[in-house]
């Protein structure tokens, strides 16, 4: 049974994010599944730290923007989700290639959600974990 409580594609979602930080760092959205978004981000010179690895940052980005967008697409008509809090754990270190992210809810309340988003390697490889938690509030106006 799909989360989702308004209209949710990858063209939507792309439109949603013109103009950002998503759009400077290359991230792209891949998938909407009925209880999970995906998503990627490229390691290339956009996304290096001065050593040649991804940036751990830009691993919490693309968590920040899979699980933020779950979770304002999934809350209560008339709500809008922001975030409270992330953390991340780097697993291993990515050179290049592509790191793609899936974002679950752990948990929807009524006034949070809990978000994980799980990053891997092009080979499959788990490089990040990270969990987000979201507060659900009543849109102004």
């Amino acid at each position: 049974m799909a989360i989702w409580t308004r209209p949710i594609s990858i063209e939507l979602l792309t439109k949603h994010s013109r103009n950002t930080a998503m759009e400077h760092l290359g991230i792209e959205l891949v998938e909407v599944g009925d209880d999970f978004l995906r998503g990627r981000v490229p390691v290339d010179s956009r996304t290096h730290q001065p050593y040649g690895l991804l940036h751990g940052g830009v691993s919490v980005v693309l968590a920040e923007t899979l699980g933020s967008l779950g979770a304002n697409y999934s809350c209560a008509p008339g709500y809008h989700a922001v975030g409270l809090d992330i953390n991340a754990n780097h697993l291993r270190g990515v050179r290049s290639g592509w790191v793609t992210g899936t974002a679950r809810p752990v948990h929807q309340g009524r006034s949070t959600q809990v978000w994980q988003i799980d990053l891997q390697d092009d080979a499959g490889r788990p490089i990040c974990v990270s969990r987000i938690t979201m507060a659900i509030l009543e849109q102004n106006g």
